[in-house]
């Protein structure tokens, strides 16, 4: 898989994108992934990338210049499966938008920052409007490298355990895992459940369903998300 990132502070990108599952997919041939700082495509003399909005208004917006110049040159090496705009206004992510990204072999992600991108970047290039949750962030930096790590991490051969990913919470629909416990079997009073040192795979399969079932109701309540 390829991922390019459009940037107005790339910085804020390199070094999460260096380290972890994310490194250990590019180092295994896994992901080819390029940061672009939208200043490389600036056609004016400072490099300004952002400007006052028509209209008025408090806060700077992105000029289109600086996208439009990097998507199409981009597009014009390969073609893009998606072009993500990240964006308080779009679809929630979650789990099943992350699986079928991750089934992509060219991404592009557009990282918003400052008060917003011009609009014309997501008229002309957007085809998936994603937010992380209902709330504003400084950026588009963070949801970019949320949604980055949640797609990488399903690209096959990437995690060690091949079944590692498939187990995560809401893999199979609005669903949260049971709990997990190691090693040491008591630590400061606080004891293991004993079915888990049981050995009886049956029960301990059991167990983790009744786990799952409570805290996934738990999950609902706290979230008013209605069960199906």
């Amino acid at each position: 898989m390829r991922i390019d990132i459009l940037s107005a502070v790339p910085d804020l990108l390199d070094s999460p994108l260096k380290t972890s599952i994310i490194k250990r997919a590019q180092d295994k041939g896994k992901l080819s992934l390029f940061i672009h700082n939208l200043r490389d495509y600036a056609n004016n003399k400072h490099k300004q990338i952002d400007d006052k909005p028509f209209g008025g208004g408090p806060g700077m917006v992105l000029k289109p210049e600086p996208f439009f110049e990097c998507i199409e040159l981009l597009q014009s090496e390969r073609n893009y499966d998606h072009i993500i705009f990240t964006t308080p206004k779009g679809k929630i992510f979650n789990q099943k938008i992350a699986n079928d990204l991750s089934l992509s072999k060219n991404i592009i992600v557009i990282a918003g920052h400052y008060k917003d991108v011009d609009d014309r970047v997501r008229q002309k290039f957007a085809t998936d409007e994603i937010s992380i949750g209902n709330f504003v962030l400084t950026g588009g930096e963070l949801p970019a490298m949320i949604i980055i790590d949640a797609v990488v991490r399903l690209l096959p051969g990437v995690l060690n355990d091949s079944e590692a990913a498939l187990d995560d919470s809401f893999q199979d629909g609005e669903v949260v895992e049971a709990p997990y416990f190691t090693r040491p079997a008591e630590y400061k009073g606080m004891k293991v459940p004993e079915i888990l040192l049981s050995g009886n795979e049956k029960e301990i399969k059991k167990w983790k369903e009744e786990q799952s079932k409570i805290l996934t109701e738990k999950w609902r309540e706290i979230n008013s998300v209605k069960g199906e």
